[in-house]
């Protein structure tokens, strides 16, 4: 890899995080002004203050060094029973989180994923309004060599009408069909030159992992088109759409991981977030700008998974507050927030070993072993 695009990398990622980041925390940040609790630090990374500065209300802004995330520290965060006399002392009367309502707690938790999901509405919003919005059609671009659909006969410009007797209606329901007939033997009714042709297939097998189901696999890649730019109540309203398209997709992928279908070595970090950041940068800032809507989708639902030190865990014990009339004891918060915090870090330390594996460092270090 050349400097310059190791540079291209480094830029690109600091700007996509930095962007999610800020726009989480701001999040955060304007519920808790909204619902009258006084903040005491915005963060931009994490680590010792590289620039630091108050603004009229007293908030303390700063940028650290390690660009992996960002905080808010609402004033009064921690529970009286944890606060020292010196952190009593300076609480400021009716300004405190935790003198709030538990329905004003829960929105300024709420709040960051939120704007999580706004954002890639405005992303998605301003490329179909500027570029189009693209659009994939049951066209063959292209035939993988080797794969089932070569060895069939499928040629660049089939249009596939039917998978044995099923009716397709679009490319996902080709994929999903495909997907679900591993090593079937079946037929292929493709529409060539203005005329449907039946071809014999024998679908392929593409296991994820050892111990995991295969799915079928075809091997050809279907052609894309970008359309005109939208006006902008039809970009507003497509944008609406695909922020929930890819939470659904998201959402449907981390179930395939949980139950087995796909292998969790599909799971990355930030490592691999960066190299992608990179590649997709190459391709223009349109590009880009789509990267951070999928990404900023993503941000959005784990923030509000269940798991305790996420907004998503908060909110848990927000509910059960709610419902019982007085908070969830101290005893099983602690416990609560240790597994939490235990999952994460075996979570951030399992993508980044498959980040570490992606890139080859370990075949590397084989190689230099023997």
């Amino acid at each position: 890899m050349m400097i310059h695009e190791y540079l291209r990398t480094v830029l690109s990622f600091a700007f996509v995080l930095g962007v999610l980041v800020t726009i989480h925390e701001l999040g955060h940040y304007l519920a808790a002004r909204w619902r009258g609790v006084h903040v005491e630090v915005f963060s931009l990374g994490f680590g010792p203050a590289l620039f630091r500065w108050h603004d009229r209300s007293g908030t303390e802004w700063r940028i650290c060094p390690i660009p992996l995330g960002g905080y808010v520290r609402p004033h009064g965060f921690e529970d009286p029973e944890d606060a020292t006399p010196e952190q009593k002392a300076a609480w400021i009367p009716g300004r405190t989180f935790h003198d709030k309502s538990v329905w004003s707690r829960a929105i300024v938790i709420l709040a960051g994923p939120v704007f999580n999901f706004l954002l890639a509405m405005v992303l998605f919003t301003l490329l179909f309004a500027t570029t189009g919005q693209p659009s994939v059609r049951n066209e063959v671009a292209a035939v993988t060599p080797g794969s089932a659909a070569a060895t069939a006969g499928v040629q660049t410009g089939d249009v596939i009408r039917r998978i044995g007797t099923h009716e397709v209606t679009g490319v996902e329901d080709v994929q999903a069909t495909v997907a679900a007939q591993p090593g079937a033997d079946t037929t292929l009714t493709v529409r060539r030159a203005g005329q449907d042709m039946d071809l014999p297939v024998t679908i392929g097998k593409a296991p994820e992992s050892t111990g995991s189901a295969p799915h079928g696999q075809l091997g050809v890649l279907f052609a894309t088109e970008v359309g005109k730019p939208l006006a902008l109540p039809d970009a507003v309203v497509a944008g609406a759409k695909s922020t929930w398209t890819v939470s659904v997709q998201t959402l449907e992928g981390v179930w395939q991981i949980i139950t087995g279908r796909h292998t969790a070595r599909d799971l990355g970090g930030p490592l691999k977030i960066a190299q992608l950041s990179g590649q997709v940068a190459q391709y223009g800032f349109a590009s880009l700008l789509s990267f951070m809507a999928l990404l900023s989708v993503n941000l959005g639902l784990i923030n509000l998974f269940p798991v305790p030190l996420l907004d998503g865990g908060r909110l848990v014990f927000y509910a059960i507050e709610a419902v019982r009339g007085r908070p969830v004891s101290k005893r099983i918060q602690e416990i609560s927030f240790r597994a939490g915090f235990a999952l994460l870090a075996g979570l951030f330390l399992f993508s980044t070993f498959n980040d570490l594996s992606g890139l080859g460092l370990f075949k590397w270090i084989a190689s230099l072993a023997s």
